[in-house]
């Protein structure tokens, strides 16, 4: 299975639109981006596989493995990327400006949903994420 997540950045944030196999599933939001330095910036652009993972402090949400330099990169639910993220990928149902959204959890639930039957059918999950210029972004 593999999922695309297209990034626009912007100084107080990065919104994203992630979809699976061409299909829209829901937004992201993520801190700007700062040279990859851990716990303030995004994470770059790549190709990383998608494990489900379960921890006491976010309960059943995703990790991402391969990120250089980097490690524990979760998909987890959030509202404010720079108030409650650290370089992980929050989705979100809808954007409510940069690097903010609404709906952090129903979208996690949406997206680990399709995990867990890609999952059960044996299935590599794989993430790429790109950067594209969205006009809608600007707006925000």
């Amino acid at each position: 299975m593999e999922f695309t997540l297209e990034r626009a950045y912007f100084k107080e944030g990065t919104n994203g639109t992630l979809f699976c196999s061409h299909s829209f599933l829901c937004h992201t939001i993520e801190l700007p981006w700062k040279e990859n330095r851990r716990s303030i910036s995004c994470i770059p652009e790549g190709v990383y596989e998608i494990v489900p993972r379960f921890s006491p402090k976010h309960n059943h949400h995703l990790l991402l493995k391969g990120v250089e330099k980097r490690s524990l990169i979760l998909i987890h639910p959030a509202n404010d990327a720079l108030k409650e993220l650290e370089g992980c990928i929050a989705p979100v149902l809808n954007l409510t400006g940069i690097g903010k959204g609404a709906q952090a959890r129903p979208a996690l639930q949406k997206l680990l949903s399709v995990v867990h039957q890609a999952q059960d059918r044996k299935e590599t999950i794989l993430l790429t994420i790109k950067s594209v210029n969205y006009e809608h972004c600007r707006t925000l």
